[in-house]
């Protein structure tokens, strides 16, 4: 600006000066200020490509890697299916799970052998399976248990547990309850639970059942597995997975109660194995993460102090979710 035009013109040299010196310090302000990522949510995320990390664990190492999904297969939509699959074969070092509704149909042994053998079927021999409502359609499960035979658990219970490396233990349950005799305080399978729990001590807990306890989605969060959640509350687990409704979701650690809670655990919806998807209904408190629109496997990490997670879309997936955690001890 020419010292005429500031003797001509004084009061418009005045607000350009002005205008110059805010323009100055907000671009000052903002080299300065941290990134903030903005919060997920259901109208954020449904293709979204968002990745939200948690806190960061201090174990890098290189871990031992569990994966899988649930509500696999119908044989209208077998395309999904054989991609999801796809994903697992990729990892043949990784011990695969499921989440339930394998056969999402009527868990007839026919789909057994054309759907879900035909795609996910490939890593059986490494599969560690959770039952599902769909599977137990059809003569109480005789299906499943006849396709998967002893990694299925005790016949007609269809919970169990085993261990990982890096002291990692892992808990399948039953959550169709009238199939064993109910799921509540004092039943055979939460009675089982707590032996299991307690013969485990200190070990880095995750447990896995189908349908979830807290859930954005069509079904809801149920109330129905509250006692499951403080039997492991009190033994410090890690992570709950679930399927059921057919979609992806994360949730920051809570209490059985629902509440934030550092101290607590945290859930994972991963409904994506290939059935279908359906919407969110409901936003639940705590819920960090949701996509409705993408089939995937969740891909974890377990290392001795600390887990990371993955959402590991199928190819043309859009959407993605990863991050890490310190575990509880």
């Amino acid at each position: 600006m020419s010292r005429r035009f500031r003797r001509r013109y004084p009061l418009a040299a005045l607000s350009v000066t002005l205008l110059l010196t805010a323009s100055a310090l907000a671009l000052a302000f903002m080299a300065q200020a941290p990134t903030v990522s903005p919060a997920a949510s259901d109208d954020a995320m449904p293709s979204g490509t968002a990745a939200a990390t948690d806190v960061a664990s201090a174990d890098v190492s290189p871990g031992t890697v569990l994966i899988g999904a649930g509500d696999i297969c119908t044989m209208t939509n077998i395309a999904n299916a054989r991609l999801t699959a796809g994903l697992l074969e990729a990892e043949p070092a990784a011990r695969v799970f499921t989440l339930g509704d394998n056969s999402n149909e009527t868990g007839t042994a026919a789909q057994y052998a054309d759907c879900y053998g035909a795609t996910w079927g490939a890593v059986k021999d490494r599969t560690s399976p959770v039952i599902g409502n769909h599977d137990q359609y059809t003569a109480h499960g005789a299906a499943y248990y006849a396709y998967f035979g002893a990694a299925a658990g005790p016949s007609r219970k269809a919970y169990y547990s085993y261990d990982l490396d890096f002291d990692w233990h892992v808990i399948v349950l039953n959550a169709i309850c009238d199939e064993v005799g109910g799921c509540g305080s004092g039943s055979a399978e939460e009675t089982w639970l707590r032996a299991d729990l307690a013969s485990s001590a200190g070990k880095h807990v995750i447990a896995m059942w189908h349908v979830p306890e807290f859930s954005s989605g069509g079904h809801g969060s149920t109330g129905v597995y509250r006692v499951w959640w403080d039997d492991l509350y009190a033994a410090h687990a890690e992570m709950v997975l679930s399927g059921h409704d057919h979609d992806y979701e994360r949730f920051a650690r809570q209490s059985p109660a629902g509440e934030a809670d550092p101290a607590g655990i945290r859930q994972f919806v991963v409904g994506t194995g290939g059935a279908s998807h359906t919407p969110f209904v409901t936003i639940r408190a705590n819920s960090e993460v949701r996509n409705a629109s993408t089939f995937g496997v969740l891909r974890l990490t377990l290392r001795a102090q600390g887990y990371a997670w993955q959402f590991m879309p199928v190819t043309g997936g859009k959407f993605g979710d990863s991050g890490s955690s310190a575990t509880h001890s």
